[in-house]
């Protein structure tokens, strides 16, 4: 079984409702021609605008329904604006019980994201795609891979994709390669 992790494609903000910029649609039509060489049985999303729209030529070109999964959103760092909130962030990696006024800590965001894959493994699909953000998608692999930490997050493109394999041990790679 595989689980494949998507970021989605560049977008105009933060807030659900964002959506792709220009260049994002133009990604999300390129993510669906490379995700083309790739089995996938079931499509889970996380319901932002941004999310949706960067899959959604991909569950077009394979037929494939994108469910929606609120559990896939991004985590929400804190509720207050954080003038410093990447220096916080940073510190949520080091030490995931750590949480901010309105938000949730890196351990319960995993959690959350993790049950998805646990669910996808004990639902029979071989080939699962799961489209989400950047922090959350960062946390689910710190799960797989102690050392994907904070320098790996900010070293996510939009899109990116990565793989888990063997699910029982889980084994994380990158298999998308930005455009130079």
């Amino acid at each position: 079984m595989k689980i494949y992790i998507v970021r989605h494609c560049e977008a105009e903000g933060q807030v659900a409702n964002a959506p792709l910029t220009t260049n994002g649609k133009v990604q999300a039509i390129q993510l669906a021609d490379f995700l083309s060489d790739y089995k996938v049985e079931r499509i889970l999303s996380s319901p932002y605008e941004r999310a949706i729209q960067s899959i959604e030529p991909f569950s077009k070109q394979v037929n494939v329904d994108i469910e929606e999964d609120a559990r896939l959103m991004e985590r929400v760092l804190s509720t207050k604006n954080l003038p410093d909130w990447l220096e916080k962030l940073e510190k949520t990696f080091e030490d995931l019980t750590i949480t901010y006024e309105g938000g949730e800590s890196g351990l319960q965001a995993m959690d959350r994201i993790v049950t998805v894959v646990k669910e996808s493994v004990n639902a029979g699909c071989d080939n699962v795609l799961l489209v989400t953000h950047g922090n959350i998608m960062s946390l689910l692999l710190h799960h797989y891979d102690s050392e994907f930490g904070f320098n790996e997050w900010k070293h996510l493109s939009n899109p990116d994709v990565y793989v888990i394999s063997d699910n029982d041990g889980g084994t994380i790679e990158r298999i998308w390669m930005e455009n130079d």
